[in-house]
């Protein structure tokens, strides 16, 4: 059925949602200079300004042989992620936001359900030793290597520190007091929300995605603190390893240990025992604290604090233990998944067969011990004294992300030096592009750049899953060679001295990104990008992450885009470019449980460069399933356009797959406007763009400039998509008001040889 012919007061409300950190509002909006028109000045609702700093109307949309008009809004997020040493700051907290990102990436198990409470279980589990091992590195920083050793009288470390605080009660004060702070500030952090300025929503029907609802149990912040706390006091009495003679340090002792089973009990369960018990057992934690360093006066006059190795021994240990058990139980949970897409295209299936949460929480627990260790070996070179003793087992941890450094090296020059080429020789131009493009300089530039992101998208998590897996058998390797054979090879020094180097390195360079973050939080946009990556899901397995901001974006956007259409002629249209796009699919995805058939009709979706399809949909298969994309795509009736570039690495197609050239067309599979998905078929225009059902592919580079729109030289990638002139093309047919022209059709219509087909409604 043909697009009805807009009214005289018809317009259309153009909303784009930001990408990643950084993006300003006259980036986002291609304008000189913006204004707010909304928002709380966290999440800020901006429109262009004329000269006097009012807001002006947007270009107008060429659409059904008329000039429709414009409001052009933009949304921006990127102070929820980005700027200042607190968010900076996050970066070091890297390995809880990846446990946590794991658990989002479970497969779904409708049988068998006690699989999926174990695998979550376990990884609660996982997640409350990552903290206890970042506080027992810190205490083994704050206590032994600083109180303990450094302020030693005698040590000649810090000359200038006065001889009063080299007294016992005020070096071990100093250590205690820091890792009070230390714990403090994790605590904080795990209670840090954004507030949402939205209306509670009625759902009218059932959500065909059940994608961000918050499932952070009260008790999870508190079971943090209460282990954090544990860990200290573990520490000061000697370790869980050393079994005190006296009665106070043994029954000390045993309260500790009982402290830390119950802790995680408790997190594999997921109960949370009420305000008052989490309050009393924070008490009782920071009692146990304080009356372990009063039993641990006085520090010794040399050497290092008793309890440190092997509180750092056991946390790493357990660690490993619970780990491997995680892995084990995630295999089961995946075959038991696989059925609902074994019969679907590979480059559609979850990574690793829905098993990529398993790599994902390995990284984690090297990651949490690569960063204590850096941390530590970059303190005592800012101390100034050789003399100062680390754990012992961090010596394996240097020897392994030194191999781990020379695997990863050796990767990037495979990949990036010999894969990536061979590929653009053995496959040529793809047929792909000489539909696109009109010049054989252009076809070279963009096969160039189609091999490299076609590489990309398709081996990018197997890198990530072989330096996972090499550094955990790595890891494994050395622990029997130390502790089974008591060895150590001669070829240790060279690769722990390059481990030494890159964890230092590491370590060293976040806490001077950091410093810099907190005088000029401008430099710290490169880790507001890591910060958006993991903090868009809600805390779920561990709680000292950054708040979602998904939680207060979805909405806020539902909400602007509601009042809106509350002007009958008005037709909204949600753009989003990166990770704006996947913002703007769960508001889309909403706003179809809330409006009314009429309302939900005046609504569109335009996303351009995402990495939905190859990136999200296959990592987070239980949260973002194909079945529901396209019940999306059919409730917008088609009016979800998508933009893409085969030379953008992070994005691609999004609502079609299967593509291949027959004769001068492109066909494939994808979302169909009345559900499902099926055959589709489309022909290059003039300009260069091929639109195959939901997916305008661009020409990259762009054809020559027509003098009518702004136009952008060489090959683009994932950079200023605006500056294509399909953008008001797809925005158009986004809004209702424009069809591809017989550019595009279903396989089947017109004559096709795959017979005749349901025509969109």
């Amino acid at each position: 059925m043909p697009a009805p012919l807009p009214g005289p007061d018809t317009r259309i409300v153009e909303l784009r949602v930001a990408g990643l950190a950084g993006t300003s509002g006259e980036t986002l909006l291609d304008a000189v200079s913006t204004v707010d028109v909304g928002g709380d000045g966290i999440g800020r609702v901006v429109r262009p300004a004329d000269r006097l700093r009012r807001p002006a109307p947007g270009p107008v949309v060429p659409a059904l042989g008329r000039s429709i008009p414009r409001t052009l809004e933009g949304y921006l997020w990127s102070r929820m992620t980005s700027g200042g040493a607190a968010k900076a700051t996050w970066a070091l907290l890297f390995p809880f936001s990846l446990a946590n990102v794991a658990f989002w990436m479970l497969p779904p198990v409708h049988r068998a359900h006690w699989l999926g409470g174990l695998c979550r279980g376990l990884l609660r589990v996982v997640a409350v030793l990552l903290t206890m091992l970042l506080v027992g590195q810190v205490a083994a920083i704050a206590l032994d290597l600083f109180a303990t050793q450094c302020l030693a009288p005698g040590s000649g470390c810090l000359p200038w520190v006065p001889s009063w605080l080299r007294s016992s009660p005020a070096r071990l004060a100093i250590g205690v007091a820091v890792l009070f702070a230390v714990v403090y500030v994790l605590h904080r952090i795990s209670s840090a929300n954004w507030r949402v300025h939205a209306a509670q929503p009625h759902q009218r029907r059932g959500s065909p995605m059940q994608l961000l609802a918050d499932p952070e149990a009260p008790g999870m912040s508190a079971t943090h603190t209460v282990a954090a706390l544990a860990c200290v006091a573990l520490l000061l009495l000697g370790g869980p390893f050393h079994v005190p003679t006296d009665v106070p340090r043994l029954i000390a002792w045993i309260c500790v240990l009982g402290l830390v089973l119950a802790v995680l009990a408790g997190a594999a369960i997921g109960s949370d025992p009420g305000p008052l018990a989490r309050r009393t057992l924070i008490s009782f934690a920071s009692a146990l604290v304080i009356y372990g360093a009063v039993l641990a006066a006085p520090l010794p006059a040399q050497g290092e604090l008793r309890g440190t190795n092997g509180t750092v021994e056991g946390l790493g240990a357990a660690l490993l233990a619970i780990t491997v058990l995680f892995v084990l139980a995630l295999v089961p949970m995946a075959l038991l998944a696989r059925s609902h897409w074994k019969t679907r295209p590979r480059r559609l299936r979850p990574w690793f067969g829905g098993w990529a949460a398993a790599p994902v929480v390995a990284l984690a627990c090297l990651l949490g011990g690569g960063f204590g260790a850096g941390l530590a070996i970059a303190v005592r070179r800012l101390l100034g004294t050789s003399g100062l003793q680390l754990p012992a087992t961090y010596e394996l941890i240097t020897v392994l992300w030194g191999g781990g450094l020379a695997l990863i090296a050796l990767l990037a020059i495979a990949g990036y030096a010999i894969a990536v080429p061979l590929r653009r020789r053995r496959r040529g131009i793809p047929a792909i592009v000489e539909l696109m493009e009109i010049d054989r300089k252009q076809e070279q530039d963009a096969a160039r750049a189609w091999a490299r992101s076609a590489w990309e998208r398709r081996h990018l998590h197997h890198l990530a899953m072989i330096v996972a897996v090499g550094l955990s058998l790595g890891g494994a390797a050395l622990l029997v060679v130390r502790f089974g054979f008591d060895l150590r090879p001669s070829w240790y020094t060279p690769v722990s001295a390059v481990g030494v180097f890159a964890l230092g390195g590491l370590a060293a360079g976040l806490l001077r990104v950091v410093y810099s973050a907190a005088r000029t939080p401008e430099r710290g946009r490169h880790l507001g990008a890591l910060s958006d990556l993991v903090s868009f899901w809600p805390r779920a397995a561990h709680p000292t992450v950054p708040p979602c901001y998904a939680l207060k974006v979805v909405p806020e956007l539902a909400e602007r885009v509601k009042t809106h259409l509350a002007e009958p002629g008005t037709r909204v249209v949600l753009s989003g470019q990166n990770l704006g796009s996947l913002l703007t699919v769960l508001t889309a995805a909403r706003l179809t449980t809330e409006l009314t058939a009429d309302e939900l009709d005046r609504v569109g979706l335009l996303t351009a460069g995402s990495p939905l399809q190859w990136g999200y949909q296959r990592a987070f298969p239980a949260v973002l399933p194909q079945d529901s994309l396209a019940t999306l795509f059919a409730d917008l009736d088609g009016r979800w356009r998508a933009l893409c570039r085969g030379t953008d690495i992070f994005g691609g197609g999004v609502t079609t797959w299967r593509h291949q050239v027959s004769g001068r067309h492109l066909i494939g599979d994808g979302y169909l406007p009345e559900g499902g998905w099926g055959a589709l078929e489309a022909k290059a225009d003039e300009t260069g763009v091929l639109v195959l059902g939901g997916d305008h592919w661009l020409p990259d580079p762009l054809r020559a400039p027509d003098g009518r729109h702004r136009w952008a030289p060489g090959v683009l990638k994932h950079t200023d998509y605006l500056a294509d002139a399909e953008w008001d093309q797809a925005l158009a047919m986004a809004a209702g008001l424009g069809r591809p022209s017989g550019r595009a059709r279903l396989l089947g219509e017109q004559g096709s040889l795959f017979g005749d087909l349901p025509r969109p409604r």
